[in-house]
């Protein structure tokens, strides 16, 4: 960003920071005020505290090939996952803010806490701790990768039309995620998925939902500053209320005789049953014993796993920072984004984090952009998310009021934001096209923001080559598209080597 040149007239002049808190975060230069981020990072915290619930879910209710269950014992240890995902999560998302003054707040990376608990710790031999391990030597590599700059480079060869794309695509898997979430959207069994639970719309949850989501788009057409975190605390109010009344319960998939609860709240229900602050539990942190993982996988087979999480930490992360970075108008004119370094440094560090905590590997949040859209365009709602997290591992019972359908509007609405971006790319020059078209389809149709990037990386490169234009094509591209191929064809490398 280009400062105005002091001697010029004040028109020009860059805004005076109002106080050293101010000019710390730069909140006045980036067209913010201090209640703007504090909205701002309070509806990212409740956009994505759900992985406060989620994560214990994945990666608590699992045992190693042992038997024993993460942070010790025989039996699931739910509230210390719990704690220890809270915990990691707000430190880096302080960090993030703090250090790089970015709007992106940190937490365990859905889909590698996946990857960790059904496909790692079953390995014969494998302990929680091992698997750990290995997280953390797959952020010392990707790190590395940081400091010596290839991560950024890989950055910058990316061709600014792809990182439009990469946004949008990011914006349409961020609303079918939101969609999905709140069962407005189900599985199906004729068809990959319906409206609703039975192909209509029904049960109170979803009026939840339906009725935030419209709350959200009338208050923002309207311009009313706070418009997401009203829709998010109104929707949480009104379900508390409905839940108090109807005492619907936890949603339960229908089974072949009928029986469930296709009407209940999606994760969380909205009812304090339980004193709301509670002494955490960090049993997680430090059960780390990298030798034993790499002793249980073997050489070759580490190797892979850490492979696996690299490639999915090292492009996501990529991905999500175009996208808040486009967002909260952050990017310059060549693509670049500010504090881009440091930015990647602390998603790097997060992956270390993650393992030392026991919690799985961190990475950043595409759902920091719907904080973007409500105003955030510093590190200090970064700050605020990290706070939250913290006051979270004391305060879980009253995160775990906020239910899916009172959350996820905002991720609907972030992701037509973030659609907008589509007129930017030129959909008439074929070179252009097509692999933008493979990027933003793919995010949402194959739920995965990395094989988005993927397919349109590789689309890239090989209409380039066979339009003999290969000496066009930045050589990292060359390497990332090797890498992917590799990354789409790692289940028959891992029977090979395995």
């Amino acid at each position: 960003m280009q400062k105005a040149d002091p001697s010029s007239s004040p028109s020009l002049t860059a805004p005076t920071p109002r106080h050293g808190f101010d000019r710390f975060f730069r909140i006045t230069e980036r067209g913010s005020t201090v209640p703007r981020e504090i909205r701002g990072g309070l509806v990212t915290f409740f956009s994505m505290c759900y992985i406060v619930v989620l994560n214990p879910l994945i990666i608590g209710t699992v045992p190693d090939s042992t038997g024993q269950f993460l942070g010790g014992g025989s039996e699931p240890n739910l509230p210390a996952v719990a704690a220890g995902t809270a915990l990691i999560a707000g430190l880096l998302s302080i960090f993030m803010g703090a250090w790089a003054k970015f709007p992106l707040a940190l937490a365990t990376g859905l889909g590698l806490n996946a990857y960790v608990a059904y496909s790692v710790v079953p390995l014969p031999g494998m302990t929680w701790g091992g698997a750990m391990g290995l997280v953390v030597l797959e952020g010392v590599v990707i790190l590395i990768l940081v400091l010596t700059g290839f991560r950024r480079a890989v950055f910058n060869a990316v061709p600014p039309f792809l990182k439009t794309a990469i946004a949008v695509g990011i914006g349409l898997f961020i609303a079918f995620l939101g969609l999905f979430n709140a069962k407005f959207v189900t599985t199906a069994a004729g068809t990959p998925v319906q409206l609703g639970n039975d192909g209509s719309l029904t049960g109170w949850p979803t009026f939840v939902f339906v009725a935030g989501l419209l709350l959200m788009f009338v208050l923002w057409v309207r311009k009313v500053p706070g418009s997401i975190l009203i829709a998010i605390v109104s929707a949480t109010v009104l379900s508390i209320i409905i839940e108090q009344v109807m005492r619907l319960g936890a949603f339960a998939p229908a089974d072949g005789s009928g029986a469930g609860n296709p009407g209940g709240w999606a994760m969380n229900v909205p009812a304090l049953t339980e004193f709301p602050i509670q002494v955490p539990d960090f049993a997680t942190l430090f059960t780390v014993d990298p030798i034993g993982g790499i002793t249980a996988a073997g050489g070759i087979g580490a190797i892979v796993i850490v492979f696996s999480l690299l490639l999915a930490d090292f492009f996501d992360t990529m991905g999500t920072m175009v996208a808040v970075g486009s967002g909260a108008d952050l990017v310059d004119e060549t693509g670049d984004i500010e504090n881009s370094q440091r930015i990647l440094v602390v998603d790097s560090i997060g992956a270390i984090a993650g393992g030392l905590g026991g919690v799985s590997s961190n990475t950043s949040f595409v759902e920091s952009t719907s904080g973007v859209a409500e105003g955030a365009r510093t590190g200090l709602a970064s700050v605020v998310v990290g706070i939250a997290f913290l006051l979270t591992t004391f305060l879980s019972p009253l995160v775990g009021l906020v239910p899916y359908e009172a959350a996820t509007p905002a991720l609907v609405m972030v992701g037509f934001l973030m659609m907008t971006q589509v007129s930017e790319i030129d959909f008439s020059d074929v070179e252009i096209a097509l692999p933008a078209f493979l990027t933003i389809i793919l995010m949402p149709f194959a739920y995965s923001i990395t094989v988005g990037m993927g397919a349109g990386f590789l689309m890239y490169v090989l209409i380039r080559v066979v339009r003999g234009k290969a000496r066009e094509v930045h050589w990292l591209m060359y390497v990332i598209a090797a890498l992917f191929v590799a990354y789409f064809l790692r289940g028959a490398i891992e029977g090979l080597l395995l």
